[in-house]
């Protein structure tokens, strides 16, 4: 049957800049319908200068329930939220955002449990390993606590901004779970190796590490959608390594987004 939308059809909205290469809009909207929801979800580029006009109009929008933040908006839109989920306010990021009873943003962060989630499915099990990961913004620190969550023995970070790459290490050490370290772009004796960055979407970026010193026997998991087999995960695949691409990790997160997004749950 084909959706046809209605002025009474609830919008939600993926922002980002660029935006073209986000998978979301056909599958959450397909889910939406899945579950019988009179709802969309449509794509719209904004750029960062204009992100806090943009958010100010939106929250007039009566008939907008959530708002999906992509690059390079889920620290910004974090700050628009009057409430959010514990994991976002340790990240001090979100990618999705509810109206709540009060009309105010309800906020969460839920790229780790999409990559975690991609691993499992790909038959991985991140627990007791050795990680490197390569990249500590928004997305990053997603995954970097949902892989100290899921049981990783160490998790070596590294990123281009030394002093967002220690803070995110000292923030992570906190928790009293595995333990997280300086790493660097050599992936030796590493069992996973991430690439949270989006090194890779554009032509002649530089892998995100010395592949020459990636195992063939480590896993190695990309968050780039666009090209859908990114440089890093091609190169892997040469490896012999065991790989989930972004579209993987988005795939495990639909369900996770949709839930939040259609949920009546009060804010905790």
């Amino acid at each position: 049957m084909i959706f046809a939308p209605t002025g009474a059809t609830r919008l939600h909205i993926i922002i980002g800049d660029p935006v073209a290469q986000v998978r979301a809009p056909a599958g959450v909207s397909e889910a939406f319908a899945d579950r019988e929801s009179d709802a969309i979800l449509v794509a719209v580029q904004v750029a960062p200068a204009d992100l806090a006009d943009f958010l100010a109009t939106m929250t007039r929008v009566k008939n907008l329930d959530g708002i999906v933040a992509t690059i390079p908006h889920k620290f910004a839109c974090y700050r628009a939220c009057a409430t959010a989920t514990e994991r976002a306010h340790f990240i001090g990021a979100v990618n999705l955002m509810r109206r709540d009873a009060n009309g105010q943003w309800h906020g969460d962060m839920v790229d780790g449990l999409g990559f975690v989630g991609a691993a499992k499915a790909a038959g991985y099990d991140p627990a007791g390993v050795r990680a490197l990961q390569i990249g500590a913004g928004g997305a990053g620190s997603a995954i970097a606590l949902a892989l100290i969550d899921a049981g990783v023995r160490e998790l070596a970070i590294h990123d281009s901004d030394p002093g967002r790459r220690d803070a995110l290490i000292a923030r992570l050490n906190e928790r009293g779970k595995g333990r997280a370290i300086v790493g660097s772009i050599d992936a030796g004796g590493f069992d996973m190796v991430v690439n949270a960055t989006p090194a890779g979407m554009q032509p002649g970026d530089p892998l995100p590490v010395d592949m020459a010193t990636v195992s063939p026997s480590a896993y190695c998991g990309c968050v780039i959608t666009k090209p859908e087999v990114s440089p890093f995960i091609a190169a892997a695949r040469e490896r012999g390594c065991l790989t989930a691409t972004g579209t993987d990790m988005y795939h495990a997160l639909e369900r996770v987004m949709v839930d939040f997004l259609l949920s009546k749950e009060a804010p905790s």
